[in-house]
């Protein structure tokens, strides 16, 4: 029994560590945001984890009103737009992935989980779970406000992350 607790605890340890490295490399492109809207763009990650979908999907508007346009704050708006989406859905019960924002290939080097088509099991999923861990990361490098409310979600970054491990190879 110890070795499959040892075996989790090394599985969590390694998933900490992408996250950990994954913040790392995004930080020089999404530091120069302001802390007001760097706290609207956690109030939309934390909106949406809380089932708050109407709130979520306004915290997402706000937050892409204060954004400018050009490089990686596109991939942010972007993943701002996505979450709506799916926040809009979720709030009137339609349960499956929002496909009609997506990551455009530009955008992928902002993004945690880069896969070839092949392995991609779902992609609504995919495209949501990496506009959340976006969205987290930004929030986590910008909002020192929110940092106690985002430590305490950060095992469900975690989680969605760990649902990947094996595609990417980390398993």
């Amino acid at each position: 029994m110890t070795g499959i607790i040892a075996n989790t605890t090394g599985g969590v340890e390694r998933m900490e560590q992408f996250l950990k490295d994954y913040i790392e490399r995004v930080r020089p492109h999404f530091s120069g945001i302001p802390e007001k809207t760097a706290h609207d763009i956690a109030s939309a990650f934390l909106a949406f984890k809380f089932g708050l979908y109407s709130n979520a999907s306004n915290e997402c508007s706000l937050a892409l009103s204060l954004l400018p346009d050009g490089g990686s704050m596109n991939a942010l708006k972007t993943a701002l737009m996505i979450v709506r989406a799916n926040a809009e859905d979720l709030d009137i019960s339609q349960v499956q992935a929002d496909l009609s924002v997506r990551f455009p290939p530009e955008d992928h080097m902002y993004l945690a989980i880069n896969l070839p088509l092949d392995r991609i099991e779902d992609l609504g999923s995919l495209e949501l779970d990496n506009a959340l861990i976006l969205l987290y990361g930004v929030a986590t490098l910008t909002s020192p406000e929110d940092e106690q409310a985002l430590d305490e979600h950060r095992k469900y970054i975690i989680k969605l992350l760990s649902g990947y491990k094996k595609a990417l190879g980390i398993a």
